[in-house]
């Protein structure tokens, strides 16, 4: 299984090269991306960034302090603008209470205690604290979304109803644990599966639709 999950990394990285995924100019952005990028494309996403950015709302001060109406309407590109404030700022003041503000600060605390911490904070699920975990603090965990149970369940690897976190585990026990290749597997994942492994799939295009074989384990809820 290891071999394969090679494989399938190489192909897509051939076809793609570096993705240098996750996208953001600071830690905290990245972790205002991962907010908001839940249930709406990334394109909405980066408009609603440099709506914080343009309006100089982008830190937690600043989140924090302004009016909702204010930030409701930079927020308004990403969708579900309303509940995505209420997220955005719960986020914030957990950062300010707990760190300072400090991403930095936030990244020096143990992942088996951040990752709890996380979770905790209204709004925040699995996927959203993983992907402030790995891309905003660097830490050790795999970041898994639709497009990875999309992709891996029709290459016949998991189950499409695997729960998050035997997929997250799944991937975790069979790759090293290097945060770069984390990364760079996840943005290969999201570019794979926006480009081809779409509900309709366009398989004949696929950078692994040349992968015929199939694995007899799979992995299940």
């Amino acid at each position: 299984m290891r071999k394969t999950l090679e494989k399938m990394y190489a192909l897509m990285a051939a076809h793609y090269g570096p993705t240098h995924w996750w996208p953001g100019d600071t830690a905290f952005e990245i972790a205002v991306g991962a907010v908001l990028t839940q249930n709406t494309a990334w394109t909405n996403v980066e408009r609603a960034i440099e709506n914080l950015k343009a309006g100089k709302l982008l830190t937690p001060q600043a989140i924090l302090s302004c009016p909702d109406e204010t930030l409701e309407q930079a927020l308004v590109p990403s969708g579900y603008f309303r509940v995505k404030t209420k997220r955005l700022r719960s986020f914030c003041d957990y950062l300010m209470k707990s760190y300072q503000g400090s991403m930095r600060r936030m990244a020096n605390v143990p992942l088996e205690k951040l990752r709890p911490e996380l979770l905790g904070v209204h709004g925040i699920g699995p996927e959203t604290a993983d992907d402030i975990l790995l891309y905003a603090c660097g830490k050790q965990v795999f970041v898994v979304d639709a497009y990875t149970r999309r992709i891996f369940s029709r290459h016949g690897l998991v189950h499409e109803d695997v729960p998050y976190e035997d997929l997250r585990a799944f991937f975790e026990s069979r790759l090293n644990p290097d945060v770069f290749t984390f990364k760079e597997y996840h943005g290969l994942i999201v570019w794979t599966g926006k480009d081809f492994c779409r509900r309709t799939p366009h398989c004949e295009e696929c950078p692994l639709g040349t992968m015929l074989e199939k694995e007899t384990g799979v992995i299940s809820s």
